[in-house]
């Protein structure tokens, strides 16, 4: 049988594959730092893992790669193509007004064209970031594409191609629709509030290992879209602060999945339990993530969380009030993850297990001693992210 997902995958692995845009290029999610590039969206896949031969979970029905795959390139292509359209008429609209066709990122910033017109362009690109994000009602390719992709994949959608979403709402959105996102803000705080405490919801519902991280993300993303949209320098400073400790923290707990499929051949937790006396070096450390990430203090997450609330509060408390429901779920589902699958009473079958060694360990330590920095010393990120702060804030202070 088949092992398609472990810590690092071992080269006769070679049936599963993550796809990604090889091409050399300066460009996130499609979109370059210095200009807008149309054609990319016609085939970027970046975001959809592929899974060939073995299924990740043999004899679960629900978990045909072809399938999964399909789903995940036609949400992210839906949404790419609909972006395009945004170009196309966002560029169109300033040659109306200026003569001049250009995709040029830093000319379009300075676009005249109807604010009618502005916010309907504004809306393809904010639905096309909302699936990358991915948040709540766009999410529902992301748990399908964790559950598919090997653990490098996971790794990477996780920790870096998520946050092209995130990006994509302070680089492009804001700046370059400043009017018509200022009157959509309290429904794109809406849908980030609603994320937090939706996908923390259905993490909770589920048994299996990865599924449960990858449902506490589209909670964990649902704090960035809601930091962007409160546009202050409380807010997006935390939002920025949570991109980066949930990437180390929701990225080890993927490789935490990968090494528990490949050493019980399962990720249901119902055949866990009481694997710390087993192998308490992998419990220990699964521990640190889990705590991590429902937001302990001392710890990045907390930071980028906290942030995020007291900013949202200053614009709109009923939604800060909400948001923090979602890190009372958080905890829930995070110790609920942690009781299953570590605690309790294990399989009397089960003699032994494999801890984790010098290898594996040497991929953990760093992101431990990530979040731990980025908990007890923010200001290294926040120094780094106060002049983007600032240039975004500076558009809400021109409008009101």
């Amino acid at each position: 049988m088949g092992h398609s997902s472990t810590t690092i995958d071992n080269a006769d692995q070679s049936q599963e594959v993550f796809v990604l845009n090889r091409r050399p290029r300066t460009k996130l999610g499609g979109v370059c730092l210095g200009g807008i590039d149309p054609c990319d969206f016609l085939g970027d896949i970046s975001l959809c893992p592929i899974c060939r031969g073995q299924k990740e979970c043999p004899g679960d029905p629900a978990a045909d790669p072809l399938v999964l795959n399909g789903e995940c390139v036609l949400i992210t292509q839906i949404s790419g193509l609909v972006m395009l359209l945004a170009i196309l008429g966002l560029v169109y609209a300033n040659y109306a007004a200026s003569g001049v066709i250009t995709f040029d990122y830093f000319k379009l910033l300075d676009a005249s064209f109807d604010p009618r017109l502005g916010f309907w362009l504004m809306l393809g690109f904010f639905v096309a970031f909302l699936v990358k994000l991915p948040g709540v009602p766009f999410h529902t390719w992301l748990p399908d594409a964790h559950t598919q992709a090997p653990t490098a994949g996971s790794v990477i959608l996780a920790g870096i191609l998520l946050k092209t979403g995130a990006y994509g709402f302070l680089r492009f959105v804001v700046p370059l629709f400043p009017e018509a996102a200022y009157e959509f803000r309290f429904w794109a705080m809406g849908l980030g509030a609603v994320s937090v405490v939706y996908g923390g919801y259905v993490a909770f519902a589920q048994s299996d290992f990865k599924r449960l991280v990858a449902y506490s993300s589209v909670a964990h993303m649902g704090f960035v879209l809601l930091g962007v949209f409160a546009w202050n320098a409380l807010a997006i400073q935390g939002a920025v602060m949570q991109m980066v400790a949930h990437g180390f923290s929701t990225a080890a707990l993927f490789m935490m999945a990968g090494a528990l499929q490949q050493r019980l051949h399962t990720r249901e937790m119902g055949q866990m339990g009481g694997l710390w006396e087993k192998a308490p070096r992998m419990g220990a450390l699964t521990l640190f993530f889990v705590v991590a990430s429902l937001g302990m203090p001392g710890l990045g997450n907390f930071v980028g969380e906290i942030l995020v609330l007291l900013g949202t509060f200053q614009v709109r408390p009923s939604l800060a009030f909400v948001a923090a429901l979602g890190m009372v779920v958080a905890a829930v589902y995070a110790l609920y993850l942690m009781q299953r699958s570590f605690q309790g009473r294990g399989d009397p079958a089960r003699v032994t297990m494999a801890d984790f060694g010098a290898r594996e360990l040497a991929v953990q330590l760093p992101l431990l001693v990530g979040l731990v920095w980025l908990g007890l010393f923010p200001q290294t990120v926040l120094d780094l992210s106060a002049d983007s702060a600032s240039r975004v804030t500076a558009l809400l202070g021109a409008l009101q």
